[in-house]
């Protein structure tokens, strides 16, 4: 069997786990898996990402820092956008097939253990995230990584990921978002969230609605964490438009970094960077100028305001939910000259769908409603009356493959005109298959 093969077989016998979508409060059925492992967790240093939106991209900027410094890295993310391998990220590259499949046959007996303990208790199995948590950590040690940026999969407290010892705990805005797992209220959530502080830790935060800002103190005061929230101790002092993204200048927390590139489109990403840095700063204590520059230059966020085809303009964002769709309004009234933009949505159905249409609603000029490929889409109908009811012209398509030709065709009639596909990150993994079509590398032919 060939190693991609083998890796492909893995994904296989993850899926036939509980989905990501079922989570419950019980790390403690992850630590156990790897206290049999004897704890890969704790052989690497560790930079633990929450938040509600921007923590991938955020994630991805601190380990291209980290990165730069010359330090193995790890970087752990989800969900994925074309292959899982993408997930589990060794020195900027998804984990190989080899190690992966390798790292499945080390823990597969501990694996059985354990699914053995919870049958015998009536509890069930080690789920798809469970798994995939466990699978990275040991990856990451047998690599070996320095350093791992590790991207909780929900919330926080009670997240596998909060079996590692976050040496510094970032957070990115939180927001609504999972309610009926997380909780109604944005304190609620926050406290959630601001479970991955362990003691002594480094604490640092983007911008937070007061009630969140509130939590995290108080988190970060009971385990004798420092804080540092951006716009107090750290924060954008610049930001302007360059060509394929942005120069940022950023006041950190041991220096200033002054006309930075970043390959990102957004202004949101300019405060993800800052952000970034101070992670890294709080690590290090100290950053180089020179290490800022590489690793903003080297920075990617796929699926994130990525321009995907020319000729129409097509960008693909995942915006899965309202305050990630407000963000990518904002950044294509900031990033393009365009008039009038063809939103291709598309929306799983425990997000909220009517709050996604209401934030996308003020740049639709017309609207393509599709389903991604999942068992948990909602019916494109469903997106097609929400936007009627916000004064839309709609279209209903079965599929991406349809709904972005459409758009394609549309958008091809004006150079005034763009796509935009946006609503889900599965829909955002299939726009980037989609864009290795020929035509959408050299423009549409009608």
């Amino acid at each position: 069997m060939s190693d991609r093969d083998r890796a492909d077989a893995v994904y296989a016998a993850l899926l036939t786990r509980q989905g990501e979508q079922w989570v419950q409060p019980r790390v403690e059925r992850t630590r156990r898996v790897l206290e049999l492992l004897a704890d890969p967790q704790r052989t690497y240093r560790v930079i633990h990402v929450t938040g509600t939106n921007g923590k991938t991209s955020t994630s991805r900027m601190i380990e291209s820092l980290v990165r730069s410094t010359g330090l193995r890295t790890g970087l752990f993310t989800s969900p994925h956008l074309v292959r899982f391998t993408e997930r589990i990220m060794v020195d900027g590259e998804p984990v190989s097939d080899a190690a992966v499949a390798d790292a499945w046959d080390e823990i597969q007996p501990f694996v059985d253990l354990v699914d053995a303990e919870l049958a015998a208790a009536g509890d069930a199995a080690l789920t798809f995230f469970e798994l995939l948590t466990v699978l990275g950590f040991v990856v990451f040690a047998d690599a070996p990584v320095d350093v791992l940026v590790l991207e909780v999969g929900m919330g926080g407290a009670w997240d596998s990921t909060n079996t590692a010892d976050g040496d510094v705990a970032v957070f990115a805005p939180i927001a609504l978002d999972h309610a009926d797992r997380l909780g109604s209220t944005i304190r609620e959530i926050a406290t959630v969230k601001s479970g991955i502080v362990k003691d002594g830790a480094a604490v640092v935060s983007a911008r937070q609605d007061p009630e969140a800002a509130a939590v995290l103190r108080a988190a970060a005061a009971a385990r004798g964490a420092t804080i540092a929230f951006e716009g107090e101790e750290f924060g954008l002092s610049s930001q302007r438009l360059a060509v394929g993204g942005q120069l940022i200048s950023v006041r950190g927390l041991s220096g200033t970094f002054d006309e930075q590139y970043l390959p990102l489109y957004g202004f949101h990403q300019g405060a993800n960077a800052a952000l970034a840095i101070a992670a890294v700063e709080s690590l290090f204590g100290t950053v180089s100028a020179d290490v800022v520059t590489d690793g903003l230059a080297q920075a990617t966020s796929p699926g994130r305001l990525q321009l995907v085809g020319s000729h129409p303009i097509v960008v693909a964002d995942a915006a899965h939910n309202p305050h990630g769709a407000q963000a990518l309004v904002s950044g294509l009234r900031e990033t393009f000259d365009v008039d009038e933009w063809g939103v291709v949505v598309g929306v799983l159905g425990d997000k909220d769908a009517a709050g996604i249409v209401d934030a996308l609603a003020p740049v639709a000029a017309r609207v393509f409603a599709t389903a991604p490929e999942s068992e948990r889409a909602s019916d494109p109908d469903l997106i097609a009356d929400l936007a009627e009811a916000r004064g839309a012209t709609v279209s209903v398509h079965p599929g991406l493959d349809d709904a972005a030709e459409a758009a394609r065709e549309w958008a091809a009639a004006s150079d005034r005109r763009a796509v935009v596909i946006a609503g889900s990150v599965v829909l955002a993994g299939e726009a980037l298959r989609l864009s290795e079509a020929e035509d959408w590398k050299n423009g549409w032919q009608e």
